[in-house]
């Protein structure tokens, strides 16, 4: 019997019912407040949410933060205040001082325990200051970390427009900014560029990414003569895309299942179930699906996926034939580990705090035809994994790399295991081709760290220490 009849021919699940060990999901807000250019957060919760979100955040301090807490006293919880009347003043002071286009109530755990009826209210105060209230469910005791925006995003959905009669004086207005955009071109010049799109029903893409990620991965659909009607989120909430029954939509990100449902189920949507495009592969694999739903010929992928491959030589080199570990925290793990599979990494074990197996099934089935391709084991895949049971196996298998959460970090060192934050993955820049370099940038960062140590004589005096 061979090494290969002894490996498993499909991917393992299982549960082991352990807590959500990741940052809270209000932290949320660091990043949809910025990408929402004309909202406003309000994160009702007790001052522990407020102290969090202060130390999360607190590298935009001089920055014009978008966000307030409504901090729940002991009053609230014990029901003798009124809530409607409190959030009224805090909204009417929000609508006084920043006039935001919509106002988002970001629910805590607290709100859960003591049965706030946000939704009850939302829509009554709505009506009464003039502004949209979109109510967001963020709390710790249900999602992990990045299911926040999930949340939001499935709760924005509800208020993207359906496709209305222009008005005259809209009609109007778009044909000057039209003419406007395309001042100074030859009418042949627009034709032109009208005519680089397939015919297609339209397609939404859905999922917060920097501004310069959106444009990346818009222009390489574009290449391959396909339009993005619109973004969830938008820039600004005026803005929001529209979104009609029949139309197709993409998800950029794992932790999107929540949105993926709604826009299903509410909107009478199509889901195109593809790979998420992180990495040269998974970009690659993203946009073939696309292509293939609108019966359109890709152009120039394989050669566009090599050149990335050989740019990032010089990284490979570092990560080749090493293991990684993930201990689970910010639902990227399994799009993460199959590029650095394909990277010529192995990994063991990837622990992840929610599967949901229905909006993941193509990545899932890449991660396994990618290991085939490879030519390494399968990974066992743990959800709500016991971090307890987690730490035995790490002992037992010495993974070159474990990418965990940031309160197992310095525990890990302490032992001898190099440890990457997988917070920093949320935070950075992962998404299309020009980006997997980014990816490799934090991967090797603590490989590169201990080599040169090691070339100091440094690593002894460590050990030593530690002895001591």
């Amino acid at each position: 019997m061979t090494l290969a009849d002894t490996q498993p021919q499909a991917l393992e699940f299982e549960c082991e019912t352990g807590n959500y060990h990741t940052f809270c999901p209000i932290s949320c807000v660091a990043w949809l407040y910025q990408k929402i250019e004309d909202s406003f957060f309000l994160v009702i919760g007790t001052k522990t949410c407020g102290y969090f979100l202060q130390n999360a955040m607190g590298v935009m301090i001089f920055a014009e933060p978008r966000y307030a807490m409504a901090e729940l006293e002991e009053g609230d919880i014990s029901a003798q205040l009124n809530d409607y009347d409190e959030l009224k003043r805090l909204c009417d002071q929000i609508k006084r001082d920043r006039n935001p286009s919509v106002i988002v109530w970001i629910g805590t755990c607290t709100t859960e325990i003591i049965k706030m009826d946000l939704e009850g209210l939302a829509p009554r105060l709505e009506a009464e200051i003039g502004i949209p209230i979109v109510v967001a469910r963020a709390n710790g005791l249900d999602y992990a970390f990045t299911q926040g925006e999930d949340t939001v995003l499935a709760a924005m959905a509800h208020r993207c427009p359906s496709k209305a009669p222009v008005v005259e004086s809209e009609k109007k207005e778009r044909n000057a900014i039209a003419s406007l955009l395309n001042f100074g071109k030859k009418k042949e010049d627009v034709t032109a560029e009208e005519s680089e799109y397939h015919k297609h029903p339209p397609l939404v893409l859905f999922g917060s990414l920097p501004d310069p990620v959106v444009t990346q991965l818009t222009l390489e659909l574009k290449r391959q003569g396909i339009q993005v009607s619109g973004w969830l989120p938008s820039k600004r909430y005026t803005e929001l895309p529209v979104i009609e029954e029949g139309y197709y939509v993409s998800g950029i990100n794992p932790f999107l299942s929540r949105t993926a449902t709604t826009l299903m189920r509410r909107r009478k949507c199509k889901l195109i179930g593809a790979p998420f495009p992180i990495g040269p592969d998974g970009t690659r694999a993203w946009l073939e699906k696309i292509c293939s739903v609108f019966n359109i010929e890709p152009q120039g992928l394989d050669e566009r996926e090599a050149q990335i491959w050989a740019s990032l030589e010089d990284y490979l080199q570092l990560i080749r034939g090493k293991s990684v570990f993930f201990m689970g925290d910010n639902l990227l793990e399994v799009s993460l580990a199959r590029f650095l599979i394909r990277c010529g990494m192995t990994c063991p074990e990837i622990g992840i705090p929610y599967m949901d197996k229905r909006y993941q099934a193509a990545e899932l089935a890449f991660l396994e035809k990618t290991c085939q391709e490879m030519g390494v084991p399968l990974p066992r895949i743990v959800e709500k994994p016991d971090n307890y049971n987690q730490f035995q196996r790490i002992n037992e298998l010495k993974p070159d790399l474990v990418i965990t959460g940031m309160a197992h970090a310095n525990p890990l060192e302490a032992r001898g295991i190099n440890t990457k934050w997988s917070v920093e993955f949320t935070f950075a820049q992962i998404h299309g081709f020009t980006n997997a370099r980014d990816i490799l940038e934090l991967v090797t960062r603590p490989l590169r760290r201990n080599n040169n140590l090691k070339d100091l004589g440094w690593d002894k005096l460590v050990k030593e220490e530690a002895k001591v």
